[in-house]
């Protein structure tokens, strides 16, 4: 028998039940608890499964208001949606646009992180939020996630394949929790709980394909044969004498050049190190410099400023693909064996044979010195050593390409380390 008003004001649990339900009609029953409270409940099935769905308290929604919110909900019913998911789309849309949804919290820690990294990383770490964080929980409010909700994310990457991104995505959502835990947005950071050895398979270290020392020769003679775009044979050219990193190689602009002065100076948003690199340039550099300049037709506008040195095949305003040296490396044999990275480690070990101290190799090398005053008082005191270094490696390059025996130790490096 439908319920009336005089019903719902006398309905009452039982004593020893903790609740009990009053039936209306359509589904709709008053669940009233043992505490007294009179609780609205509509039940109903979709998807094959038995649900209901809270419709306020009584006496502050009336029996008729009750009636009419659940004819609302059976009307979403029948066009094929389920009120409840429904009511949770809307709920999920509202924290969304909030300050505490994770998406907005993430992009203003982004806005915040972006402004010392290069534009290429800062556009790589937004587009892995936008693949994989921000479908998971982006509308959810960070003072709600909870160390699982992060763990499931990084598992779910895993296991299409892609376990280094499944780390960095990890890493990335700990910076965001930090960033709000810092605004006052939340109380605690739940990544910070995480370690991803303790989630994610162990994974082995593999370093980057490289020859061996004693294959330099051949390799550099294959170089020198390579017959595809002299824009990839001249960047083969520079990248054996630099042994700088691929990405700052394509996209090298004219501006970072002094040929009077034989440098390079790599600027500080497209160095790993956030510092300006500088590079020494050997007589042989400079002559892939003029050649290439040759090949751009020696034209003012595609060999002066802003200009690539190194341009795109369909489009010269973006550089050249980073694979496009490590396909030209394929093609002459060396798939799997080499890649432009490889380069920094036959140099580094040609080098230190060559009797230079291992300081001015790392400095070289542009890798990270922690300690920031000391890597720029490293920085002047070695200038003159990475001269002399540059010169030496291009002219050993010269001598085993020509088939010449290889350098010994040299008495200027042994008198460096004196």
């Amino acid at each position: 028998m439908p319920l009336t008003e005089p019903a719902c004001k006398a309905a009452h649990c039982p004593e020893g039940k903790p609740y009990k339900r009053h039936a209306d009609a359509g589904g709709l029953y008053l669940e009233v608890t043992k505490t007294g409270a009179k609780l609205w409940r509509w039940k109903y099935r979709a998807g094959g499964k038995e649900k209901r769905l809270a419709l306020g308290a009584y006496p502050k929604v009336s029996l008729k208001d009750a009636r009419r919110a659940r004819d609302e909900a059976r009307a979403l019913l029948d066009s094929g949606a389920d009120p409840g998911e429904a009511r949770q789309d809307a709920k999920r849309a509202r924290l969304a646009s909030s300050d505490l949804a994770f998406e907005k919290v993430a992009r203003a820690w982004w806005e915040h992180w972006r402004a010392t990294k290069a534009e290429r990383h800062a556009g790589y770490v937004i587009a892995r939020l936008e693949a994989d964080a921000f479908p998971a929980f982006g509308e959810k409010p960070v003072n709600e996630l909870t160390a699982p909700a992060f763990v499931r994310l990084a598992k779910s990457i895993e296991e299409r394949g892609a376990a280094d991104i499944a780390r960095r995505v990890l890493q990335t959502c700990g910076q965001v929790m930090r960033y709000a835990v810092a605004h006052g947005l939340t109380d605690r950071n739940p990544v910070a709980d995480v370690k991803p050895g303790d989630v994610l398979r162990a994974r082995r270290q593999v370093n980057f394909a490289r020859i061996e020392l004693s294959e330099l020769p051949e390799l550099l003679r294959r170089i020198e044969g390579y017959t595809g775009s002299p824009f990839t044979r001249l960047g083969l050219k520079l990248m054996a004498l630099t042994f700088v990193r691929t990405g700052e190689l394509i996209g090298a602009r004219w501006q970072e050049f002094d040929l009077t002065a034989a440098q390079w100076r790599i600027p500080a948003e497209r160095t790993k190190s956030r510092r300006e690199h500088l590079v020494p340039l050997a007589p042989q550099a400079i002559e892939v410099l003029r050649t290439l300049q040759a090949v751009h037709g020696n034209d003012p506008v595609r060999c002066t400023g802003a200009a690539l040195l190194f341009p795109g095949e369909r489009k010269r305003s973006t550089p050249m693909s980073n694979n496009t040296m490590l396909k030209a490396l394929e093609r002459m044999g060396y798939k799997g064996r080499m890649t432009g990275h490889g380069f920094r480690g036959v140099a580094s070990t040609a080098l230190n044979e060559m009797g230079y101290r291992p300081d001015v190799i790392e400095a070289q090398l542009a890798h990270v010195e922690e300690n920031r005053v000391r890597a720029a008082y490293n920085h002047a005191r070695y200038a003159a050593e990475r001269v002399a270094l540059m010169k030496d490696w291009a002219n050993y390059c010269d001598a085993v390409r020509q088939g010449g025996a290889v350098i010994p130790l040299r008495a200027g490096a042994a008198s460096f380390a004196a």
